[in-house]
């Protein structure tokens, strides 16, 4: 998708009042076992390949600034996962009763779960391909509205949010006043409304009292998003979860009907290790006032990056994510940006050591046209070879990247770009925050498993089809 910047969307007083009115409408009318969900791909599709790359470039760019400057406000089962052309991996889940089942977008970068909710619903700047479905509370017999004195309530608007309820006793059972309503910012636009507790069906088993964001407003968003990040209201941290794994089917499945899948699994209690997997533990998350969705992520020990079996030095203050200051450094993985991000002192190292090694002319203007760099002319090569890529953790876990995870062929086969991206594309604010932001594009057909009982990330390369 071409996700809009936050300039291209309605003012945010005009959208706050919006989503009071649609609040007010909608309040006063008012065990264990492994479960595998299909996952699956997605992108604004356009006939014009350049295009399409463009629009994935600034997405991930966008997506990147809005991971380093935040804006804020149980069982084992597999479900499909399935790939879309506006550069994000869906899932399908069920909630309410009866259930009413809606693609989310899985994001490891974000902890809220919310969809798209009443009849309603406005989006605005949501141009994409397919109808955004929605889920109709007064629909489901289980669906209750959050009160502002549920403890959970303080998942979403920190610890003090009892102080904004002013029409409630702290100790009067009766309060009946809800729990605020949330505005969430993404690198892609804002969504807001209120939040629910409601069943979330699983295969096999019913999770009731599972909170949920019910929006009624967005800018900018092709579904509901599914939070996989490590905050409290998270899939994961509802449920329990002791570790998820997803294999990220080819972009060239984008849009079909083929998915492989996302495996929720709160069963695993020992500390073994999955059979042909590489591991390197989670780095510390760094504490930085005013920047909780630092704490969301999932940061990883990146060491090294090799080009062609040569080692780019990496400055040493960007290794590790800094508790002072802004936060700046260390390398996040996340499921929710397309291509991978480098600070731009990165960057250069990285695309410098490439260009040396190519040795090939620049096509300045399909870089212009694409918003990716570098871009080579390899058609007049007599046999045609680029450098590997190989990202090394620590630990000793070593990513080595097929190409087609780190290149795009642009116009045929004659140039070649990197899909890796940095500053410039999408504005210059991007002080702060991860130094590194490892993307889907780059996951490819990767078993990634989040193994969160023992604070480490497990992969392998595989066909994911």
């Amino acid at each position: 998708m071409p996700p809009p910047p936050l300039s291209s969307s309605p003012s945010l007083p005009c959208f706050l009042f919006l989503l009071s009115l649609l609040i007010f409408s909608l309040v006063s009318s008012s065990p264990n076992s492994p479960i595998a969900i299909p996952l699956s791909a997605s992108n604004p599709s356009s006939p014009d390949p350049y295009r399409n790359l463009r629009n994935l470039v600034s997405a991930s760019l966008i997506r990147a600034r809005h991971l380093k400057n935040p804006k804020t406000t149980t069982p084992k089962s597999t479900t499909p996962l399935f790939t879309h052309s506006y550069g994000a991996y869906s899932i399908s889940l069920s909630f309410g009763t009866p259930p009413q089942t809606l693609p989310l977008i899985m994001d490891t970068g974000s902890d809220l779960v919310w969809f798209p909710c009443t009849r309603r619903y406005v989006c605005r700047n949501c141009s994409f391909s397919t109808s955004i479905p929605s889920f109709i509370p007064k629909s489901s017999s289980s669906s209750k509205v959050l009160g502002c004195l549920n403890p959970k309530c303080g998942w979403i608007h920190g610890s003090n949010v009892q102080s904004r309820c002013r029409d409630c006793q702290p100790t009067s059972p009766n309060c009946t006043q809800i729990c605020p309503p949330y505005l969430v910012f993404y690198g892609s636009g804002i969504t807001g409304g209120i939040m629910l507790s409601e069943t979330l069906d699983l295969p096999g088993k019913g999770v009731p009292d599972f909170i949920v964001g019910c929006s009624v407003v967005s800018t900018g968003q092709p579904a509901g998003i599914a939070g996989f990040g490590r905050g409290p209201p998270s899939l994961p941290s509802q449920l329990g979860l002791k570790k998820f794994s997803y294999c990220l089917l080819s972009r060239r499945y984008d849009d079909t009907s083929e998915s492989s899948s996302l495996l929720l699994d709160g069963e695993s209690d020992s500390g073994g290790k999955t059979a042909g997997l590489t591991y390197t533990p989670f780095v510390q998350n760094p504490k930085v006032a005013g920047k909780h969705a630092f704490s969301v992520y999932y940061y990883l020990g990146l060491r090294h990056i090799a080009v062609g079996g040569n080692h780019v030095k990496m400055p040493y203050k960007y290794l590790f994510p800094r508790s002072d200051g802004d936060g700046d450094g260390g390398t996040i993985i996340d499921s929710g940006t397309t291509f991978t991000y480098m600070r731009g002192e990165i960057f250069d190292l990285v695309t410098a050591e490439f260009e040396r090694q190519v040795q090939s002319k620049r096509e300045y203007e399909v870089e212009r046209i694409t918003g990716l760099r570098p871009c080579f002319n390899i058609s007049r090569l007599k046999t045609p070879s680029l450098p590997s890529l190989t990202l090394k953790f620590k630990g000793g876990a070593k990513m080595e990247l097929p190409l087609a995870n780190y290149v795009a062929f642009v116009g045929g086969d004659e140039v070649v770009c990197l899909t890796i991206v940095t500053d410039g594309v999408a504005g210059k604010d991007f002080s702060g925050g991860p130094a590194i932001i490892l993307g889907n594009f780059q996951q490819q057909n990767f078993y990634v498993e989040y193994d969160l009982r023992n604070e480490r990330l497990g992969f392998r390369q595989q066909s994911c089809k």
